[in-house]
C-alpha cells in the first residue's frame, strides 16, 4: 500500500471531517439496525417478518441519533485521538437515543417492531461506532509508523523551496520521529508537479494558505539558504500569513560554520532583516591580524565575545581577554579554547577604570591591535542614578585604554561606539559621544597609534536588547511591551557587526569615526508583530502593550548628525564620518583631567560637564537636546 498516498487522501478530506463523520455514523446506525434484526430473526425471517413500515421507523431512528450526536458534538471529535472518553460520549448517545426510540415506538403502538430489536439496537450501534473509531485509529497509527517509524502524532510540514536544501532536509527528517513532509512549494515552473526525494511539489509559494489547510499542516519550513535576502524575506512573510509555527534551515553562513541542513531552527529576528551578506577584504584583515597580539576589552560581552571569535579566525599570535565579569570571561575563554585550541589566550580580570592596571597589562603583553568594547550601554539604567558610572566607564575608561595603548606602541586602537552618540538625549549616548571625542583628541596628539571609532546601531540578541525580551514575553503568553508605536531602530546581527568592526580596524585612519551601513530602520512594533506571527501566534493571542518612552529614549536613532559628512570606503558597508576635530580644542586634556578628579558628583553636575563638552561640538544642537 502507498501509505503516503493514503495520508495525502486523508488530509485532503480533512476539511470536511465533521460532515463525513456524521454521515458514517448514520450509516453505522442503519447497519446496526439491520444487524439487530438479523440477530433477532435469523436469515430465514430477516426480511419477511419485518413490518412494512420498518423503513420509516429506521429513518426516524437515524434522525434521532443524528440529532443527539450533533447535540453532544460527537462529530467534532478527531478519530485518531479516540479513547475511553470518546466511548463514554458514544454510550450516552446510544442510551439516550435507544430510550427515545423505544418510547416513540411504544407510544405510536408500532407493535410489529420486535421489542428485542429496540433493546439491542443501542448496544449494536455502540459497538459499531466504537469499532469504526478504533479501527481508524489503528489504521492511522500504523500508517504513521510506516511513514516515519513512529506511531506518534506527527508534525506535518510543508517545505518552501524544492532545491538541494529541501531535498537534504527531507532526507534528514522525513523518517525521524515526529516529522512528515507532506509536500514542497516552489516558484520554479519546471519543478511544478515533480517529486523531490519522493515528496511532491504541490504548487508555488503563494499557494501556501490553501495547501496548509488542505493537508492539515502543523509547521512551515523555509528551506532557501541560497536565496537572496529579499527572496527569503518574501518567503517568511508568506509563511507568517498561514498562522502556523515557522521554522527554517540554517543560512548559508551557518552551513559554512558546520551546521547541517536538517537542523531546523526557529525563525530568528536576523532572518527578518532582509540584508545581503557583507563582502569583506579577507586578505587585508588576515594581513592586519595574522601573527599579531590582539587585546579586547569587554571580551565577554555580546560584541566583545563575537570579536574574539572573528579575530581568532585570522590566526593572531595571542588574544588578551580583558573582562570585568568573571563568569563572562570564563564563558568566552572556554569557547575559544575548544574552537581555537592552537591560539594562546591571556585571561585577565580587569577594569578599564583602573589606569595603572591597564598600563601594566599593555606593558607586559604589548598588544598591537586593541578593540575597546567595554561599555555600559543600557539607556534607562544609566539615565537614573548611574550617570557617574557611565561617564567613568564609557568616557574615562576609553581615555585610560587610549593612554595605555599610546604609551606602549599599539598599532591600532578601535573604539566600539553607538548611534546613540549622535545628538545624544541621554547619559549613555553622551558618554559614548564623549568617548568618540577622546579618540579624536588622542589622534591629534601625534602618537604612532592609529585611534579610530566604529559607530553602529542596535545589535540583535545582544545583552539588554529588545529581542530576548520579546522572546521571553511571547513564550510566557504576552503581552509584548513596546515603548511607542512609532519608535524605530537600526539593527544588525552580532556577527555582522563584529566582522565590520574588524574590517574597520584595517582600513580606518587615525581620528576617523567609521559608520556601519545599518540598512533601513525598523519599527519596533512591526518587529514585535513579526516575531509573534512567526511563532504561530497572532497579535490577538499575544497582546502588544504600549508603555510610553522611558527616560532618555528617542523615537528614532541617527547614525550621523545633520552637520556630518560621510565618504565612501572600499568596503560598501562602511563609510567614514568627517566630524569636527576635538583635537583642535586646547582645553581637551583639561576637560578630561577635570572630570577624572571628580568624586561622586551628582547627576546634575555630570550632565553639566557633558553639556559643556558636547556644546562645543554641537553649538545650539546636541547641547540643547541633551537635558
Amino acid at each position: 500500500m502507498n501509505w503516503l498516498s493514503l495520508d495525502a487522501w486523508l488530509t485532503r478530506i480533512r476539511p470536511h471531517r465533521e460532515v463525513l463523520a456524521l454521515a458514517l455514523d448514520m450509516v453505522a446506525v442503519a447497519v446496526a439496525w439491520q444487524a439487530t434484526y438479523l440477530f433477532r430473526l435469523g436469515f430465514e425471517r430477516w426480511f419477511s417478518a419485518r413490518p412494512d413500515y420498518d423503513h420509516w421507523v429506521l429513518l426516524g431512528v437515524v434522525a434521532v441519533y443524528a440529532v443527539l450526536l450533533k447535540l453532544l458534538k460527537v462529530p467534532k471529535g478527531m478519530w485518531r485521538f479516540s479513547g475511553f472518553g470518546e466511548i463514554k460520549r458514544l454510550a450516552v448517545v446510544c442510551l439516550a437515543a435507544g430510550l427515545v426510540v423505544s418510547v416513540a415506538v411504544l407510544m405510536a403502538q408500532l407493535a410489529k417492531v420486535p421489542r428485542a430489536v429496540l433493546a439491542l439496537h443501542p448496544v449494536f450501534t455502540l459497538m459499531a461506532l466504537a469499532m469504526m473509531r478504533m479501527g481508524y485509529r489503528m489504521l492511522y497509527e500504523h500508517m504513521r509508523s510506516r511513514i516515519s517509524g513512529s506511531a506518534e502524532e506527527q508534525r506535518r510540514a510543508l517545505v518552501m523551496g524544492a532545491g538541494d536544501a529541501g531535498r537534504l532536509l527531507v532526507a534528514g527528517i522525513q523518517h525521524s520521529q515526529g516529522w512528515v513532509v507532506v509536500g514542497f512549494l516552489d516558484d520554479a515552473p519546471e519543478k511544478r508537479g515533480a517529486r523531490v526525494a519522493g515528496v511532491p511539489v504541490l504548487g508555488t509559494l503563494e499557494d501556501l494558505p490553501r495547501f496548509a489547510e488542505l493537508h492539515g499542516i502543523t509547521h512551515i519550513v523555509v528551506a532557501m539558504p541560497a536565496a537572496t535576502a529579499a527572496q527569503r524575506r518574501r518567503a517568511l512573510d508568506l509563511a507568517g500569513q498561514a498562522g502556523l509555527p515557522v521554522l527554517t534551515v540554517p543560512s548559508s553562513q551557518e552551513l559554512l560554520a558546520g551546521r547541517h541542513v536538517d537542523q531546523v531552527r526557529d525563525i530568528e529576528p536576523e532572518d527578518l532583516l532582509g540584508r545581503e551578506p557583507v563582502e569583506l577584504d579577507e586578505g587585508g584583515i588576515s594581513e592586519c591580524l595574522n601573527g599579531k597580539v590582539v587585546l579586547i576589552t569587554g571580551a565577554g560581552g555580546s560584541i566583545g565575545s563575537e570579536l574574539c571569535r572573528q579575530v581568532a579566525r585570522y590566526g593572531p599570535s595571542k588574544i588578551v581577554l580583558y573582562e570585568l565579569s568573571e563568569f563572562a570571561l570564563y564563558t568566552i575563554e572556554q569557547e575559544l579554547s575548544e574552537k581555537f585550541p592552537h591560539i594562546p589566550l591571556v585571561r585577565l580580570i580587569g577594569d578599564v577604570k583602573d589606569l595603572e592596571h591597564l598600563r601594566y597589562v599593555f606593558g607586559k603583553y604589548k598588544p598591537q591591535i586593541v578593540f575597546h568594547a567595554a561599555a555600559y550601554k543600557h539607556v534607562p539604567l544609566m539615565e537614573e542614578e548611574n550617570a557617574w558610572a557611565a561617564l567613568r566607564n564609557n568616557t574615562l575608561g576609553t581615555y585610560n585604554a587610549c593612554q595605555a595603548a599610546a604609551e606602549h606602541g599599539a598599532e591600532r586602537f578601535v573604539l566600539i561606539s553607538t548611534d546613540k552618540a549622535v545628538n545624544p538625549t541621554n547619559v549613555m549616548g553622551a558618554t559614548k559621544r564623549a568617548a568618540e571625542l577622546v579618540i579624536s583628541h588622542m589622534a591629534g596628539q601625534g602618537h604612532a597609534t592609529r585611534f579610530m571609532a566604529v559607530r553602529f546601531g542596535n545589535v540583535l540578541g545582544s545583552s539588554g536588547s529588545v529581542i530576548p525580551k520579546f522572546k521571553g514575553q511571547i513564550a510566557r503568553g504576552g503581552p509584548v511591551t513596546v515603548t511607542h508605536p512609532e519608535m524605530t531602530r537600526y539593527f544588525m546581527t552580532i556577527p555582522e557587526a563584529a566582522r565590520l568592526v574588524v574590517q574597520a580596524a584595517v582600513i580606518g585612519e587615525s581620528g576617523q569615526v567609521l559608520v556601519l551601513d545599518m540598512g533601513e530602520p525598523v519599527r519596533i512594533i512591526d518587529l514585535a508583530r513579526d516575531m509573534i506571527r512567526l511563532s504561530g501566534r497572532s497579535p490577538s493571542d499575544i497582546g502588544i502593550e504600549v508603555r510610553g518612552l522611558r527616560p532618555g529614549e528617542k523615537l528614532y536613532e541617527e547614525l550621523l548628525a545633520d552637520s556630518d559628512v560621510t565618504v565612501a570606503t572600499p568596503i560598501k558597508a562602511l563609510r567614514v564620518a568627517r566630524l569636527n576635530n576635538f583635537a583642535d580644542h586646547a582645553d581637551a586634556a583639561h576637560w578630561l583631567r577635570q572630570v577624572a578628579v571628580m568624586t561622586n558628583p551628582s547627576d546634575q553636575e555630570l550632565r553639566s560637564q557633558l553639556r559643556q563638552l558636547l556644546g562645543k561640538e554641537y553649538p545650539g544642537g546636541s547641547a540643547n537636546a541633551f537635558t
